[in-house]
């Protein structure tokens, strides 16, 4: 006579499962949703942790019915396995988040220029519905500084229309989109790159410059230095995503032309929440370390 043994089934592992599936599709579906619909960042960030919360659970569920599979051999240890194997991707978003937010400072705004930072052409707007923010004071300059001491300006021996030609093609490389700009935008030429036009009646040609720079040191922040920044700069304003998340993000980059160099700022701000996960810094620095390429040679501190 045969003998045949029934073994027990794990619903902790069945239901692993579904729960593992459910949180992998919610946590794909808002990400498409937020990053080609119209979903909020507000709620893309509570589905989110929805997802991460479903995906706890499930992994938790999981492990319980590979406990059981061990102690008693109950059916389930496929479904616990394939339970884990959903759950990963919206627990790795939630993992990363997480260590990012404990270790990073709680800041959105981040400048290379932390005493007088660049103002915004047009204030970025955004409804942050829940997910609000405070206004940027020195202690968050302060706990900038602390945490990217290599996010600081360039200065570039070079004249300024050479600068922001490079400025400009290092932006849409890295995928933003200009909004307004401000200032001299196609600065004169220099001297001695303009075409001979002898005065009339004499052959010679003249070569005193009919405008001297005037060298600003950066923390000279009275009205004159600030009139003849404006008058010897340009600033653009700019927006940019993120490639997977779909974040958006306000950028201000702001170029000074100071005797014979150009200091290039620039000015990353998050719209939504306190805390922008460290992407600011990442975004303005990237950027610069492109245009250190770009303008390879002419870099200075």
């Amino acid at each position: 006579m045969a003998i045949r043994f029934d073994r027990p089934v794990s619903s902790a592992a069945r239901f692993s499962r579904l729960l593992g599936a459910f949180s992998l599709v919610l946590a794909l579906a808002v990400l498409i949703a937020h990053r080609f619909g119209g979903l909020a960042t507000p709620y893309l960030v509570l589905l989110l942790i929805a997802a991460a919360g479903f995906a706890l659970l499930s992994a938790m569920l999981a492990a319980v019915g590979l406990r059981s599979l061990w102690v008693s051999g109950a059916e389930g240890g496929l479904a616990a396995l394939a339970a884990l194997i959903y759950a990963a991707f919206p627990l790795g978003i939630g993992a990363m988040a997480t260590e990012r937010y404990l270790t990073l400072p709680d800041i959105y705004d981040v400048s290379t220029d932390p005493v007088s930072a660049p103002d915004w052409l047009a204030a970025p707007k955004a409804d942050q519905i829940w997910l609000k923010r405070n206004l940027v004071t020195p202690e968050d300059r302060e706990q900038q500084m602390a945490a990217y001491p290599e996010l600081t300006g360039r200065r570039y021996e070079g004249a300024l229309d050479r600068v922001l030609e490079a400025v400009r093609k290092v932006a849409k490389q890295s995928g933003f989109v200009i909004v307004k700009t401000t200032g001299n935008t196609e600065p004169d030429r220099d001297l001695e790159d303009r075409p001979a036009t002898p005065a009339p009646g004499d052959d010679a040609v003249a070569d005193a410059p009919g405008l001297i720079p005037v060298p600003t040191p950066r923390p000279y922040d009275d009205d004159v230095a600030k009139l003849i920044r404006g008058a010897n700069g340009v600033t653009l304003q700019a927006t940019n995503r993120t490639l997977i998340l779909g974040l958006r993000f306000d950028i201000l980059i702001r170029l000074r032309e100071e005797a014979e160099t150009t200091f290039v700022d620039i000015r990353v701000a998050s719209r939504y929440g306190q805390h922008d996960l460290g992407f600011s810094a990442a975004i303005a620095g990237d950027y610069l370390k492109a245009l250190d390429a770009e303008l390879l040679g002419i870099a200075g501190g």
